[in-house]
């Protein structure tokens, strides 16, 4: 069981959480909420969060991304605590149940949440899988900034009452930010093994120092896409409630501006997670009380 916990990368879940909160509470304040499909939606979302965490520490060890020369936290299949059999059993059981749990969301909101679903699947499959992997190519961040930001947002404000409104979609991009800039801080930390292993990620092929750049405009954009829409009225200004979780960026863009150790990096990693979730639930608390 530690090694599934230890597969399953728990700092990096908040990424799933946090666009159902925004979505959720968007849909509350439109007066469409409704326990059922929230506690629905965040299932299917934390299982093909794992899903993706599974196929990721399988396809790594099998490229041989994750060598002994790694600085991150351990990987079960290249460490041997899980057999590449099992851990392909277990990517079946964890999108298994994202499907499951999908039946029920299509039901409710038709075929649009069946297309998402399927798309979700196939781009998290293909991540690190495939014939193109597309997250040894550069375009990982990309990606999470798509599905773990406008699609995992908007899709579950839409799941509620089957429309799309401005505010989901910016909520979805500040959420997608944060969500893209914690790879961002994954990929800084592992830049020069996964540069040796092939694996050529936005900080391989930018270089670590424009990626850490990145990493930070990535954050504190995020702050100024809620003030913009806050300007323009696409959210309420009880929204700049998302403000107070300013000084929690002041740690993490600090470290990885200064370090290049494992452990402080790591420590970037799970800092940025718990930001997006902080970030997240203010502002679904200034949305609610808008």
């Amino acid at each position: 069981m530690n090694a599934w916990l230890l597969a399953s990368r728990p700092a990096t879940l908040p990424a799933a959480a946090a666009p159902v909160v925004v979505g959720s509470a968007l849909a509350a304040a439109a007066g469409v909420f409704r326990w059922d499909a929230l506690i629905v939606i965040l299932f299917a979302a934390l299982a093909i969060q794992v899903g993706v965490n599974f196929a990721n520490d399988l396809a790594d060890a099998e490229k041989g991304a994750d060598t002994e020369a790694r600085i991150g936290p351990t990987r079960a299949v290249a460490t041997g605590l899980l057999s590449a059999g099992q851990m392909k059993r277990g990517i079946m059981v964890a999108f298994g149940l994202a499907v499951i749990a999908g039946v029920y969301l299509i039901w409710l909101a038709g075929w649009v949440i069946l297309a998402i679903g399927i798309v979700s699947i196939i781009a998290a499959l293909g991540y690190t899988n495939g014939p193109i992997p597309y997250g040894y190519y550069g375009l990982g961040e990309l990606f999470v900034f798509i599905f773990f930001g406008l699609v995992a947002t908007v899709g579950t404000r839409y799941v509620y009452d089957r429309t799309a409104p401005a505010d989901a979609w910016v909520g979805g991009i500040a959420i997608g930010l944060l969500a893209a800039a914690i790879l961002v801080a994954n990929n800084v930390r592992d830049t020069d093994t996964d540069r040796a292993a092939g694996k050529r990620t936005l900080a391989v092929l930018l270089g670590r120092n424009p990626a850490r750049w990145l990493y930070a405009v990535m954050v504190l954009g995020s702050f100024a896409v809620v003030a913009a829409a806050v300007v323009l009225s696409t959210l309420p200004a009880w929204s700049l409630f998302t403000l107070l979780a300013l000084p929690l960026t002041i740690s993490p863009i600090r470290t990885i501006f200064t370090e290049t150790a494992g452990p402080p990096l790591i420590g970037v990693l799970k800092t940025t997670a718990r930001l997006q979730l902080v970030f997240a639930t203010l502002l679904a608390v200034g949305v609610l009380i808008a």
